[in-house]
């Protein structure tokens, strides 16, 4: 690839995660390096039995205080902080000079931008990346200023999902 795009999926939708994770699986076949960084999902996700299995994926994920986030104190918020801005440090760190690399930083737009991660930082990223890297972003409620970094910007929206009716997550399906 000799320029990088960046990407941004969001919505209210299920299925921000399941795209970047399609665009992992094309990359990865295709023999691009692939850098999956996660904020805030702690919890054993499917997706990453599968993960383990191809070559050239590094998946980080970091530790984050338990229960929701609305109830977490000053602290916990803090030490949330702390732990998305070394996540989003060392998959930077990883990207070398970004050719033929693919960075995913899964829920992202939602650290930006509830100020769970330095906004300066990821701003500062976007700018000055390496111009072949290719860069995803998932979440919901993406700030203005990351959609106009962006290339792609592609909305899930929710018509309809089981959850609705009183339908749990499911293995293999949500989580």
């Amino acid at each position: 690839m000799s320029e990088g795009c960046v990407h941004i999926y969001c919505g209210e939708g299920k299925g921000k995660t399941t795209a970047a994770l399609g665009l992992l699986l094309r990359a990865s076949g295709a023999g691009l390096k692939v850098i999956f960084v996660q904020f805030f999902k702690t919890w054993q996700t499917s997706e990453l039995a599968a993960l383990q299995k191809l070559e050239g994926v590094t998946v980080l994920r970091g530790a984050l205080p338990k229960g929701f986030t609305w109830d977490w104190s000053a602290e916990q918020r803090q030490s949330a902080f702390d732990e998305h801005n070394r996540l989003f440090t060392e998959a930077v760190s990883l990207c070398g000079d970004g050719e033929n690399t693919l960075l995913i930083c899964d829920e992202l737009v939602g650290a930006f931008s509830n100020g769970f991660v330095d906004k300066d930082m990821v701003l500062t990223f976007l700018h000055c990346k390496p111009a072949a890297l290719e860069f995803v972003m998932t979440g919901r409620n993406p700030d203005p200023s990351l959609i106009a970094l962006a290339d792609y910007v592609s909305e899930v929206k929710k018509i309809k999902h089981p959850m609705d009716r009183g339908l749990e997550a499911r293995k293999g399906i949500e989580f």
